[in-house]
This record gives C-alpha cells, structure tokens and sequence, in this order.
C-alpha cells in the first residue's frame, strides 16, 4: 500500500533497528515515569511539612535554578567528555538522590530544608545530563529516524504525564509518600541499568574514550545559525506568549464552577493531545520539511488557546487544548530533530543545552506572563492576546528566516559511534561548517 497520502500510526522504525536506541528509550521512558511519581511525593510532603503554598511555590525554586544554571554547564560537559560517561554518570547521581528521598521520608524527617535540598541535587543532576542525553538519538539513529525518535520519546513523556500522577496518588493513599519514593527508586535503577549497553560517544574530535578534550570555539556562535536561532525563537515565543496552565484554575472558577474534577479535565486535555499526536506521528516524521512543520505547528498552538480563551462550551474548550497539545507534540518533535541535526557534533552539547534551557524557561516566564496579564484583565484577555500574538511573533519569524522555511532534512549518512566500537556504524546527520548562509539543503 503506497504511503501517499496515508495517516501513518507511530514510526517505530528507531525501537526496530537500533538496539543501542531501545535501552535508551526504556530507560527514559522510566525515568520520566519516576520523575512524574516523585513530582506528586514531594508536593504532597513539602504540604504536610508546611501547609503553606509558599512552601510547594518554593519546590519551583529548588527545581527551576538548577534546570538553567547547570544545563549550560551540562552543554559543556557534552562538548568535553564522552556523552555516554555524562549520562552515566549524571544518571546514577540522580539515582542517588532518588534514595535520599526514599530515606528521608522513611526516617520521618522534618525538615522541608532537607527535602528541597536533595529535589535540587536531583534536578542538578538532570541537568547536567540533560544536554548529552539530547545528543544520543542523532548519534545512534539514521538522520531520516530521528524524528521518529524523538516522537517516541515525547509519547513516552505523555503517557508518563497521564499515568505517573495518578500512580502516585495511588501508592500515597494505600502505603503513604515513602512508597511513592520507592517508586523512583526503581524506575532511576531501571534508568541506570539501561545506559550499560550504549556504545562509547565522544564528541567529535575527541581521542580515546572517555579522554577530556578542549571543546571547539565558536560553539556558542553556531547559534546564530538561521535555522537554529529561528527554530528556537519559534518555541520560545510560542511558550512565552501563550503558555496557559497557570490561568486554568481561574477560568475554571469563571466559566465552569470551579469543579476540580473539571480544572483535571483540563489539565489532561492537552496531554491527551499530545499522546494523540504522537502516536499518529508516523506521517508528520517522514516529512522532510521540518520548519514548515514546526512554524505551522507552532502557529496552530497559539490559534488553539487564543479559541480557548473565547470558548463556551465544556468540550468546546476541552477540544481547543487537545488540539493545542496536538500541535505542541508536533512541533517539540521537529523542533528537537532540526536543532539536532543542524548542529555541528563538535557543538551539539552546548546547543542542545539553550534548546534545554529555553525549553524549561519559556513555559514557566510564559505562565508568569499570563497571570500577571489576566490580574490586570482577564483570563480571556490573556488568552486571547497571548495567543494571537504568538501567532504574529511566529509569523515574523517565518518572514525574516529563509533557511528555516526551506530547510529539509538531509540524507541518511553514517559514522561510528566512537573508538571503543570500531566497526560500528550508526546514522547522522552530516556535520556542517559554522558558515551563516542558506541550509544543507524535521517533534
């Protein structure tokens, strides 16, 4: 049957073809899980402890610092040492702290001090690993499956969403918050153990495995690049203009009663989307015009929560944030393969750590925006501006980016993955020079 004009489900050509990539999806997959299940323990203990939301604000704080000051360290740490050893080594530090959490709350402890000092070693070590972790599908997939790759990532995340937190709310209610910790304990075990396979990845240039090198100049000028910084202006404005969680409460309080069984449906509508998206993303990851897609991805997330804004109706509302999720899976997955794929090996740490950063601030200043924006309006006003606006921001980018919106992604090409498996060939994108002119030739 010819693949023209079908709706393909989820390409699962990467999981099929590269084992190395399976061990690496499973154990994300787990940690996502974990990291889900650890997220409900903690807010749930930081409120017995404090009974304060000053106290849960303060989770944010211990997670958010960490996230961006050692995720641009995380880049360089890429960029110096063999990325399998970064991740290993920054997995098993989580799993650690993982542990710590599980002892506190098994020896009763008090302290609230305590428990958001082991979430930010946690988080801190997440994001020192977080950038070499992003470069691992590029290097152990061919360029055509990396967005299939990363589509299955962003479905495992989904589902990680919809189920971790309910898993968690289960494992609290029948054995208390310490068995939730166990929960992540397991799942980070699970995460360590499946990095033993993976086949050495020092960046390029690099001598033996494992060996410290000097990373490459320029690795931070690369992100002048236009299909770079259009890619990444494209997801921070639509993150910063349009991002909504933080008005749900308020305009399920206006317009549906403030049913928390409603703010619930809310809040899983766009993650359903997302899953949707994703596993209907076997089409959208063959395509080879990856900032199209991302821009019109982009574009349709910011019309979707501007409609939201003015809707009604429950399941008018509802489906306006499926489809906000929908296109948000989109254009996560082609954003992610774009960056990948356009960055230099030489370089791709320190540029996977902005795209790591932008991904985690963008969202949070984007619901700092809205909510100031809606105190001094309203909740319609904000969504409404914020999403039109994002659409022109979007818009602007398109206009004044050629490159982006005719890149495409390139051929399939291969390289070995590093000198400890000599012989060993996996797919990548061809590296390109630092030069600012027109594409090679995309979640």
């Amino acid at each position: 049957m010819s693949g023209r004009g079908v709706i393909r489900f989820l390409d699962t050509r990467p999981l099929r073809g590269s084992r190395p990539f399976g061990d690496l999806w499973i154990g994300t997959a787990a940690s996502q899980l974990g990291g889900q299940i650890a997220t409900v323990a903690v807010l749930a203990q930081v409120w017995d402890l404090t009974g304060s939301p000053v106290g849960t604000g303060a989770i944010g704080l211990a997670t958010g610092l960490p996230m961006v000051l050692f995720g641009l360290l995380g880049g360089t740490l890429a960029d110096t040492f063999d990325r399998r050893a970064v991740v290993r080594v920054t997995t098993v530090g989580s799993l650690l702290a993982a542990a710590g959490l599980y002892t506190q709350a098994v020896a009763g402890n008090r302290s609230v001090l305590l428990l958001l000092a082991l979430v930010a070693v946690g988080t801190s070590c997440s994001a020192l690993g977080a950038p070499a972790r992003r470069t691992l599908p590029v290097r152990l997939l061919p360029s055509d499956q990396v967005a299939a790759g990363l589509a299955l990532t962003n479905v495992s995340f989904q589902a990680a969403m919809l189920t971790g937190p309910a898993l968690a709310g289960l494992l609290i209610a029948r054995w208390d918050v310490p068995a939730a910790y166990a929960a992540q304990v397991v799942t980070a075990t699970i995460a360590a153990l499946s990095l033993t396979r993976l086949p050495a990845m020092p960046p390029d240039g690099a001598g033996a495995a494992g060996e410290k090198r000097r990373p490459g100049r320029g690795g931070w000028r690369i992100l002048r690049r236009p299909t770079l910084w259009g890619s990444m202006a494209t997801d921070l404005a639509a993150t910063l203009l349009a991002m909504p969680v933080a008005l749900f409460p308020l305009v399920n309080e206006i317009r549906f009663g403030g049913n928390p069984q409603t703010l619930g449906l809310l809040l899983s509508a766009v993650a359903v989307g997302g899953i949707t998206a994703g596993l209907l993303s076997g089409t959208v990851t063959r395509w080879r015009r990856g900032g199209l897609v991302q821009l019109s991805a982009a574009a349709v997330w910011g019309l979707a929560l501007a409609c939201f804004g003015l809707a009604g109706p429950l399941w008018l509302a509802l489906t306006c944030l499926a489809v906000a999720g929908a296109a948000d899976t989109v254009s996560v997955i082609t954003r992610g393969a774009l960056v990948q794929l356009e960055a230099p090996d030489a370089y791709r740490g320190r540029v996977s750590s902005v795209e790591h950063v932008i991904g985690v601030a963008g969202p949070e200043l984007g619901n700092l925006r809205g909510g100031l924006l809606a105190s001094a309006t309203s909740a319609s006003f904000s969504l409404v501006f914020g999403g039109l606006s994002a659409v022109l921001a979007i818009a602007a980018v398109a206009a004044a980016n050629g490159p982006l919106r005719a890149y495409r992604t390139p051929p399939p090409t291969v390289e070995r993955t590093g000198p400890e498996t000599p012989g060993v060939e996996v797919g990548h994108g061809a590296d390109i020079g630092l030069g600012e002119g027109p594409s090679k030739a995309v979640l």
